[in-house]
């Protein structure tokens, strides 16, 4: 089959496209390289990405005649929808990058999967949309109507849309809502990468909340694995919902919402405990207030993904930190 990876040149996105090459799939991966962080380092992920299987366009999501020809000029069996515009305290700072890739580029996928009838929509979601919930661990079947930045408005914006396609037109729609991923050719603005390279340069890290927080990190392969076995799992629609009682993370469309996390939240502490280790070096910490838009905690219930694939996410975070050091130490020649 011919797969649609966008944001191919991301960090699970170029994971996710090297697997299914991997698996003897076709791929079309698409991304708009835009600077929010070092675009050399996408540059080298589609580097790695070369293979005859494999054809890129560099495309933004929102241009929506570009998109429209991407959907004509292909058939795609299925799309793992991964670009976005990320970043919970960018999104304080750039509010419209997220409005335009988050919601009018959403939009354009979704109009291409409607008019190619495309068998199966997997997005990316995120444990952001729990936003000001606090009950542990978080399920799918919790409401998510309380979010605390606009990035976490923009994933569950996702989700209400993607219900509405397939709700009106058939389309098999499910999104993931990533907690914490980290791994090799990981993103530069997110925590593990910031504290690994502040370490290794003798520089203090920041640690937001004076250090009082937890993740529930998940390391890519997990997730990877997590997304390709949803792939060939396309919701049928769940003929025993109640509108009476209204399941959110279900629907008589085909339509569904799953987390996809370690299940096994680390204190933010520890995290750093295990960088030292791996990178052989004491941190010097910055302890600061909490920023707004973070939350203290997440803990993904992940149940419901375990009974639809049969996998859990179950990478040990020392492990994951030191495939993830040892990457960054090769590639930068630390």
């Amino acid at each position: 089959m011919t797969v649609l990876v966008t944001g191919a040149a991301g960090f699970v996105g170029m994971h996710v496209a090297a697997r299914l090459l991997a698996d003897g799939e076709r791929v079309v991966g698409i991304d708009n390289l835009n600077d929010y962080y070092d675009p050399t380092l996408k540059e080298a992920r589609l580097a790695r990405l070369a293979h005859e299987r494999f054809a890129f366009e560099r495309l933004d999501l929102a241009d929506r005649a570009g998109m429209a020809s991407l959907f004509e000029r292909h058939r795609f069996s299925g799309v793992v929808h991964l670009a976005a515009q990320a970043g919970v305290r960018y999104s304080l700072r750039n509010p419209h990058a997220y409005a335009d890739s988050n919601l009018v580029g959403f939009v354009n996928v979704l109009e291409g999967c409607r008019h190619a009838g495309v068998g199966h929509l997997v997005y990316a979601s995120s444990s952001s949309v729990y936003g000001g919930n606090t009950r542990m661990p978080f399920s799918e079947h919790d409401p998510v109507d309380h979010p605390v930045s606009l990035y976490a408005a923009t994933k569950k914006a996702n989700e209400l849309m993607a219900h509405t396609y397939s709700h009106l037109y058939g389309l098999p729609t499910t999104g993931l809502r990533f907690f914490t991923v980290y791994g090799p050719w990981g993103r530069p603005d997110m925590s593990p990468f910031l504290f690994a390279d502040a370490i290794l340069a003798g520089r203090p890290i920041d640690v937001f909340n004076h250090g009082d927080m937890k993740r529930d990190f998940t390391y890519v392969d997990d997730v990877v694995e997590g997304v390709l076995r949803v792939l060939a799992r396309p919701p049928q629609g769940d003929p025993s919902f109640d509108p009476m009682r209204p399941d959110p993370a279900r629907s008589r469309a085909p339509y569904r919402v799953f987390n996809i996390g370690n299940s096994d939240p680390v204190a933010l502490l520890d995290f750093i405990g295990a960088i030292e280790t791996a990178t052989g070096r004491r941190a010097e910490k910055r302890l600061l207030p909490m920023q707004p838009g973070d939350v203290q905690a997440t803990f993904a219930d992940t149940a419901e993904l375990e009974a639809l694939i049969g996998f859990r996410p179950a990478t040990d975070v020392r492990e994951g930190v030191r495939r993830f050091v040892a990457w960054y130490r090769a590639y930068y020649g630390r």
